[in-house]
């Protein structure tokens, strides 16, 4: 068996994918247009229980959403061969994928079975082909944003190409498994040439971890990873592979949903954020913001008009009391285990609340201000203007914060009769 070396580069592919996963777009197969509709509607005026609502309605029919399933990895790794294993194909059934010594699949096919309920295994010509001249014509040719969850096949060595493929697929926030093959093969040449010291589950372990280890120093979140042969599918990691894969289905369903809504949600939030932010610079000019000094002089008021000010911000994104409120009861958990999921409930408290207004004032914006960036090289006289800014990106952060973790939480929440929500 060959020794188990650090990623090394392809000689085709490598650094190149950092591009592609930047201008893919999420497709859609579960939600109606009406839904979206809908869900942009409800996002925009910060009423998270509709969208809730909506997702749950869909998830009821999630059972019977297609699924696209990606096999890729580079040339000669065993694709075709893991598709017909995986799938219950024979090598010479009509049905099944092209194998053999050279390169045989050069476009991209689809395959189903029975085994697998509404899920199409697509096996991808090889990363590195000589008939791509590009990553980003290969990528374009294979469709690269109509699947929904991939299976990266690897042999022998962990590539850079390895490495470089599971981070982008991270980047697109799909997911992933990482399959090796041809471990029966490593294991025969290993006994062959070591009898005497041969330990089989050592070097399993071994090629596990080092596939762990290269993921790592790829700053990629380690997926589940099998070690598999295509040939004998009831020995090594390929049971477990069957049966993980029927087992989270439904998981991967899910999963492309929530993409699916991420993607058009948190443009909707970035765009309320770059409006309020507009108002503020125009209602800076109007009200003479530049003009006069910031907290020179400090009323009683001072304290409860910035919490006003941060109160608005907060309604405005669907983030106040109230709605943290019939969230937290929705979802049967304490507001305040809603609130440890987001910054702007605290953003203006301090630790000892019985201090005098004007002291707890000046701390709040020292607070505030010892955050860094403009705010904190701001002149005294511009720092109104800059603390509106920041508390609208804050707000503006946790509500892509809390819908994501809402999201998240949807499917493990039973279904409340409350026809209010």
């Amino acid at each position: 068996m060959e020794q188990l070396p650090s990623a090394t580069p392809s000689d085709n592919f490598g650094s190149s994918f950092d591009e592609f996963p930047k201008n893919f777009k999420t497709e859609n197969k579960i939600l109606s247009e009406d839904n979206i509709t809908l869900i942009k509607s409800y996002v925009e005026r910060g009423n998270i229980l509709k969208v809730i609502s909506i997702i749950r309605d869909a998830m009821k029919d999630i059972e019977n959403a297609p699924l696209s399933i990606a096999v890729i990895g580079e040339i000669g790794v065993g694709k075709s061969s893991f598709t017909n294993a995986l799938m219950g194909f024979g090598p010479e059934e009509k049905c099944a994928a092209k194998t053999g010594p050279a390169e045989t699949t050069k476009e991209r096919a689809p395959y189903k079975s029975l085994k697998f309920r509404n899920v199409t295994l697509w096996d991808l010509p090889g990363i590195g082909s000589t008939d791509f001249q590009s990553v980003q014509k290969y990528l374009k040719k294979m469709k690269f944003e109509e699947y929904d969850f991939f299976i990266i096949i690897s042999a022998a060595r962990f590539k850079e190409t390895d490495a470089q493929l599971a981070k982008a697929i991270g980047e697109m926030r799909k997911t992933f498994y990482v399959v090796r093959t041809k471990v029966d093969s490593d294991l025969q040449n290993e006994k062959k040439s070591k009898p005497n010291i041969f330990n089989k589950e050592t070097i399993l372990q071994k090629i596990r971890e080092n596939y762990k280890e290269n993921l790592h120093k790829a700053k990629v979140k380690a997926p589940q990873i099998f070690l598999v042969s295509n040939i004998d599918v009831s020995n090594y990691d390929f049971p477990q592979l069957k049966t993980t894969l029927l087992h989270e289905l439904p998981t991967h369903k899910y999963h492309k949903l929530i993409n699916f809504v991420s993607s058009f949600t948190e443009p909707i939030i970035d765009q309320k954020r770059d409006s309020l932010k507009q108002k503020v610079w125009q209602d800076a000019w109007a009200l003479k913001f530049f003009a006069q000094p910031f907290m020179i002089f400090i009323s009683d008021n001072d304290v409860k008009e910035l919490e006003e000010i941060l109160s608005h911000y907060r309604a405005c994104f669907g983030l106040d009391d109230v709605s943290l409120t019939d969230m937290a009861k929705y979802f049967r958990v304490s507001v305040k285990e809603l609130k440890a999921h987001i910054k702007s409930p605290s953003l203006l408290s301090v630790e000892d609340e019985d201090k005098p207004s004007r002291t707890k004032l000046l701390e709040c914006i020292e607070k505030v201000c010892s955050k860094g960036g403009l705010l904190e090289n701001a002149l005294p006289f511009r720092k109104a203007y800059y603390l509106h800014i920041y508390f609208i990106d804050t707000v503006a952060s946790d509500a892509k914060a809390l819908l994501k973790k809402v999201y998240l939480s949807v499917k493990k929440v039973p279904r409340s009769n409350n026809s209010e929500y």
